[in-house]
């Protein structure tokens, strides 16, 4: 698999470390979204799209984020974090989409950074316009044409 596209989106915010987000297309044919671009001790790196983890409340058997003190749906105490059993390496996060090998990873992240610097650097130039990520996002009509409506149609009158 090849990265055949990468959008940059740079992040200008409270959080420092986050310097960008970026969709990344693999071979014109499988997109990732959420793709972050963090300033490590090292220099920049890139964290794949992640997902909170969740336990079930022992009472009502409800999902929670890990580390809540409380069920959200009954209210029960849950126990702390300590107590609770974890993958290993796990920070409440896992990865949702990420690289099997370590050449795969830097492949990626090399096509990635590599955008990420070009982005930066036209950033820097007069009439900076960003190309948006938004514009992969489908509008509200594009989003439900009109055969994928959910609700219930009467059936057409049958002719017998």
């Amino acid at each position: 698999m090849n990265v055949s596209e990468v959008k940059i989106n740079l992040f200008h915010g409270a959080d420092e470390q986050l310097l960008a987000f970026c969709t990344v297309t693999f071979d014109r044919a499988f997109v990732v979204r959420d793709v972050r671009i963090i300033q490590g001790a090292n220099g920049p790196f890139v964290a794949m799209p992640s997902r909170r983890v969740t336990t079930n409340c022992g009472k009502c058997n409800a999902k929670n984020y890990l580390g809540s003190k409380f069920c959200a749906e009954c209210g029960t105490r849950l126990p702390p974090i300590a107590q609770t059993k974890l993958p290993d390496r796990n920070r409440g996060f896992v990865d949702i989409a990420h690289p099997i090998n370590a050449k795969s990873r830097e492949r990626i992240q090399s096509a990635i950074l590599e955008a990420y610097t070009r982005e930066l650097a036209k950033s820097q130039q007069p009439g900076y316009r960003p190309d948006s990520l938004e514009a992969d996002v489908a509008t509200p009509q594009q989003a439900n044409p009109p055969h994928w409506n959910l609700e219930r149609q009467s059936a057409p009158e049958r002719k017998e």
